[in-house]
């Protein structure tokens, strides 16, 4: 169990403290809650333990002391958290620990990590399958580059697409399918409706940590065929009144002028008194014209939504209760909106000729486009209930995502306006409330054996229509949803773990009836109700053949529905119903790994192959002047591996290649006989970083990101790849920090992965942003 994972305070100032005997794993984690410090500990070894508690004003170090005073247990401190160890052995890496930290600017890094997202609290470095922790720090190496949040990710997670640098994330895959995205364990992405805009529901400088479980899973619900991503938000310091505010400019470093530049501003409260936490963040991002590394204007994605040229605002609110020693209640809101500014129109480029897409200045026609989310939870932690571990959330989510105006074939109606004239432009609104629940027993077997079980709800509403005219696009339809779960671990040999679980779906969607478009000949479909009932299945294995090395091998299931919309709008043959339509059958994922970790003294290895495959998999097509989907057989296989080495204490380097490819079966002959393109699947991509501190003052970043090109299918496709590198330093003052970051830093002139793989079309044929500078400054007080 994670106790806190906050951002690391090392001041042995001292505050009151009022915890009373009983439980040790308990009263450490509501002492690490209330200090505002990272603890690592796995509550199996210290189940049966109880503390003599804590009462009077102590400093972090000194109150661990008092709770673990005659528990057989002592606290290892490292410059990013605690961790719990037997006090016998913790003495010399206690030592090793205090010679190694003169604060908090050190390049250190935590063995025991858990991740909430696997719901049974699995060690990251015992999962049966790739997981990732991505701490605060590499976070905010990315974000002083770029503050895009698909740049973050794909640069962080080599399987996963590089960024489009647009509004709209489609053809964004992690592994060559879609993943889950949350926030907080809440579902951001709509499975049923789709709309490429779920990793920009939040400000990425809002979060504390990102995990990463890759591969189809089911755990979380519907939706995670290519992995999950759980976001998680920042919690408070330690102290009842802190503040942090930070500031930034960016712009590029040719044809510089008032029309380029881009800044952001954030502010930060949080605190902690007696038995109440609290947290309020507030940003606003105003971005310039995107130019290329030529000079020349990036082209604005008008239809789609972009960020070039764009406003954006987030507002995130905590606040956590104590009911006592072992009970805690959250209550947390986060409202996040970005606008398009509407000052530039695209002109096309010319993909033969090398041209890309540009913009003028001028305005195009339509409302600007918006993606609006807000995301309400609330969530009940009982950490010793009857010896087990209850966790109790429930959650709103309320999505509306506006699409720029187009005079698309689609949406042409004689009734409104002459052929080839009507402009109109697609509005997606969804609102979606569930629960999750789930119960932890830990000890069970002579300590050998943990199991977590409970269940999930979800109500899900949502439709799409056309903004200007106020047609139906995509009918109003209902998701409803109850699954039951259960995981366990089971520990054979002391180097043997086995990991299963089961997860029954029951769920059903209905969709009212309505009439296609004109484009589709405007018939009527008689809505429906259709049931999707489903078992889904996970096991691994664990080997730990000697210390430090884990061999791991797992196959998972994960649950998924088609573009519903994609389906429903094409429609355009009558007497059409939502009983008979076999295109919106369910898409079940099965995934299988094998892999390694192994990290010892200053090296952190590890490498998986991994396949995962759908009998009756979704594809996205282009017909048209739309995107359609195609379900047929599919299969992707890959590779990701990793190397650091951590040189000192100040420097440390790191190595990550993801290879992945991906079939279908073009004819339905059985045959996986054609390629995914770009639109399904990322380019081999290698990353190399070096991070290093070189006093307690100065800190610097360098990234390297090699895309190796690809051939596909279609040779319009092909992709050329391309190498980028980015740097970044900063410096602490007496009060303050400042920053500059360099992004493109060799200038490359280069064509986007999306514009280059995923389509072929002169008004999308992106170039890549040319250098820019980010200039900040940062205060906490």
């Amino acid at each position: 169990m994670l106790a806190a994972v906050t951002s690391i305070s090392v001041s042995a100032q001292g505050r009151a403290y009022d915890i009373p005997a009983g439980p040790l794993n308990p009263a450490l984690t509501r002492f690490a809650q209330e200090a505002g410090v990272s603890l690592a500990l796995d509550a199996r070894q210290a189940a049966t333990v109880r503390s003599p508690g804590l009462k009077g004003t102590y400093g972090i170090d000194d109150g661990f002391a008092a709770l673990l005073a005659g528990t057989g247990f002592d606290i290892d401190r490292t410059a990013v958290g605690y961790r719990l160890k037997p006090a016998a052995a913790s003495a010399s890496a206690a030592a090793s620990a205090a010679a190694g930290s003169s604060g908090d600017a050190r390049i250190t890094s935590m063995d025991e990590v858990t991740i909430s997202a696997s719901r049974s609290n699995v060690e990251a470095a015992k999962a049966p399958q790739t997981v990732q922790i991505i701490p605060e720090r590499e976070i905010a190496q990315q974000l002083a580059i770029s503050t895009n949040s698909s740049d973050a990710l794909s640069n962080l997670i080599p399987s996963y697409t590089p960024s489009r640098g647009k509004m709209n994330g489609s053809g964004e895959t992690l592994r060559g399918r879609t993943p889950l995205i949350l926030i907080d364990g809440v579902p951001q992405s709509n499975p049923i409706r789709p709309t490429g805009r779920e990793a920009h529901t939040i400000d990425f400088s809002m979060l504390e940590r990102i995990e990463v479980i890759q591969g189809a899973n089911a755990i979380n619900g519907l939706g995670a065929t290519g992995g999950t991503i759980n976001l998680i938000t920042k919690r408070p310091d330690n102290g009842s009144f802190n503040q942090y505010v930070d500031v930034q400019t960016t712009f590029p470093t040719s044809h510089l002028g008032g029309d380029e530049l881009g800044y952001k501003a954030l502010y930060r409260a949080d605190g902690r008194k007696d038995n109440v936490d609290y947290l309020f963040a507030f940003s606003f991002e105003d971005q310039g014209l995107y130019r290329d590394a030529k000079g020349r204007s990036i082209g604005a994605d008008n239809t789609q939504g972009d960020l070039m040229d764009s406003r954006s605002r987030d507002l995130l609110g905590k606040v956590g209760y104590w009911i006592d020693d072992n009970q805690r209640l959250q209550f947390s809101l986060n409202h996040y909106r970005i606008k398009s500014k509407m000052n530039y129109t695209a002109v096309p480029g010319n993909r033969e000729q090398g041209i890309p897409t540009t913009s003028t200045e001028a305005t195009p026609p339509g409302t600007a486009p918006w993606n609006d989310v807000w995301t309400t939870s609330a969530t009940y932690n009982h950490y010793d209930l009857a010896g087990m571990e209850l966790s109790a959330m429930v959650f709103h989510q309320k999505f509306e995502g506006l699409f720029g105006a187009d005079n698309s074939a689609t949406f042409q109606d004689a009734r409104y306006a002459p052929l080839g004239t009507l402009y109109d432009q697609s509005r997606s609104v969804s609102s979606k409330t569930g629960s999750k629940v789930s119960l932890t027993k830990d000890d069970l077997f002579n300590k050998s054996l943990k199991v977590t079980a409970g269940f999930d709800t979800l109500f899900d509403e949502g439709k799409q229509d056309l903004y200007g005219t106020g047609r139906t696009y995509v009918p109003p339809s209902e998701y409803r949803n109850l699954s039951l779960f259960a995981q366990g671990e089971f520990k054979l040999l002391d180097t043997l773990t086995l990991h299963g679980g089961v997860r029954r779906e029951y769920a059903d969607l209905s969709i009212d009836s309505y009439r296609t478009l004109a484009r589709y000949n405007g018939v009527a479909v008689e809505g429906g109700k259709l049931d999707f009932n489903k078992t889904l299945y996970n096991v691994g294995l664990v080997f730990e053949p000697v210390k430090d090395l884990n061999l791991y091998t797992s196959y998972s299931e994960g649950f998924g529905m088609p573009d519903v919309g994609r389906v429903l709008r094409s429609i355009n043959q009558p007497g059409q119903g939502i009983s008979n339509l076999s295109t919106l059958a369910p898409i079940v994922t099965k995934s299988i790994e094998l892999g390694g970790r192994y990290k010892v003294g200053q090296w952190d290895v590890n490498a998986s192959l991994f396949r995962s495959s759908s009998d009756y998999g979704a594809r996205v097509v282009r017909v048209g002047d739309a995107f359609m989907t195609a379900r047929e057989e599919n299969r992707i296989d890959g590779l990701d591996a990793g190397i650091g080495y951590q040189i000192n204490r100040a420097h440390k380097v790191k190595v990550s290649y993801s290879k992945t490819k991906g079939r279908y079966d073009s004819d339905a002959n059985g045959s996986l006989d054609a390629r995914l393109d770009g639109l399904n699947v990322a380019p081999d991509r290698v990353i190399a970083n070096w991070s290093a501190q070189w006093n307690d003052r100065l800190g610097s970043f360098l990234q390297v990101q090699h895309a190796i090109s690809r051939d596909f299918d279609d040779p319009q496709k092909n992709f050329g790849g391309y190498t980028l590198v980015d740097a970044a330093a900063s410096y602490k003052l007496p009060k303050g920090t400042v920053r500059i970051a360099v992004g493109n830093l060799l200038n490359r002139d280069y064509i986007t992965y999306y514009s280059q793989s995923a389509l072929v079309e002169p008004l999308r044929y992106f170039a890549g942003r040319g250098r820019t500078i980010t200039l900040g400054y940062s205060l906490k007080f």
